[in-house]
């Protein structure tokens, strides 16, 4: 098992990245960590409140496509390893504004990759150079099937193919100047803090205040649901015991339909609100499908199961209802987030009803 000294945390005050540095603090006391975040519209230095004074935990904000500040970083820390989170990431955003992904999702990770390389070129010792990604970039499947780590990439969106790009461009690094690195393709994430343009914090809020629940098309396009603290238990893992140069899956071992997901949203949230069970469910409201939307991802984690003893800890269901529990106890976080800008583009992306 790998240990590292000083960890590189990128896009840390967003949803995954939060729980990631609460994880790392928890589970390496050993190690300081950075914190690197440009604290855009999902950046969020609340959802780090309960370990900012950790004396192993700085943060810093900036951005990851400054080439200066990554390497005044990479100089003053002596990062030994690099858990690059920060990317642009919601699809509906890559299709209205694609070339901020592109930016950030492409050059930003080259950034950090070049000041991996410049820093741990003929240096000793454990190095790892980790990489978030999404199974966006295989594509979609049919009925049947699941994304193993050699399913071929095809991705369909702005969002999912600078992704793509990123993954293209860790593995050269890799190949091409010998860089240590794991990279991670995970399914779709649910938990605390995830800022409301979401599905789930996005419908518990709007059943909440007995607003429409928009759900493109049909909604029969399927996912599989990752709790976003089993996600963090897997980067962990991965970061200190995955094989270098090697991808692993991370799923939630589960699968359902946006409309199912929905319609059991609707039944948590009723239920805890004290009203009839149901009575929310005249809120559904189906909009213009999304464009290029996929029809189902599912993730195959036999790999990490396997070869590092990584599982779910907990059922969707036990994780659904943690969730829903989490966001009506902590309206005034979700309130906060939901900014005049936020309202805006909410309103485009929804107003096109079917």
């Amino acid at each position: 098992m790998r240990e590292f000294n000083s960890i590189l945390v990128t896009g840390g005050a967003g949803f995954i990245g939060s729980h990631v540095i609460r994880t790392l603090l928890k589970e390496r006391p050993q190690a300081n960590l950075v914190n690197l975040d440009a604290l855009t519209y999902a950046g969020n230095l609340t959802n780090l409140r309960d370990v900012e004074a950790n004396p192993n935990y700085t943060f810093v904000k900036g951005d990851i496509q400054d080439k200066a500040l990554v390497t005044q970083l990479f100089e003053t820390h002596q990062f030994d390893a690099v858990v690059h989170l920060a990317a642009e990431s919601h699809v509906d955003r890559s299709i209205e504004n694609p070339m901020a992904f592109l930016e950030t999702n492409i050059l930003g990770t080259a950034t950090l990759l070049n000041a991996a390389k410049n820093a741990w070129m003929g240096s000793e010792g454990d190095r790892c150079f980790y990489h978030i990604s999404t199974d966006e970039v295989y594509g979609s499947l049919g009925a049947e099937g699941l994304f193993t780590e050699e399913t071929a990439y095809d991705p369909r969106s702005p969002y999912s193919s600078s992704k793509a790009s990123s993954d293209h461009l860790v593995r050269a690094w890799h190949h091409t100047y010998g860089l240590p690195i794991v990279i991670s393709n995970c399914s779709n994430n649910y938990g605390a803090y995830q800022f409301p343009e979401k599905l789930i914090p996005l419908m518990i809020r709007n059943i909440r205040d007995e607003r429409p629940l928009p759900v493109y098309g049909e909604g029969i396009n399927v996912r599989d649901w990752l709790w976003v603290e089993d996600h963090a238990s897997a980067i962990d893992v991965i970061l200190h015991r995955g094989e270098n140069g090697k991808t692993y899956n991370i799923g939630g071992l589960n699968e359902w339909k946006n409309i199912d997901l929905v319609h059991e949203l609707i039944r948590l949230v009723d239920a805890a609100l004290d009203r009839e069970v149901g009575s929310s469910l005249k809120l559904i409201t189906f909009v213009k499908d999304r464009a290029g939307h996929d029809l189902r991802y599912a993730i195959d984690a036999s790999r990490i199961e396997n070869e590092l003893g990584w599982t779910p800890s907990i059922t969707f269901e036990q994780g659904l209802a943690a969730t829903v529990d989490w966001y009506l106890k902590n309206s005034e976080w979700l309130d906060s987030v939901t900014s005049g800008q936020y309202q805006q583009y909410y309103e485009t992306m929804y107003s096109n009803r079917g």
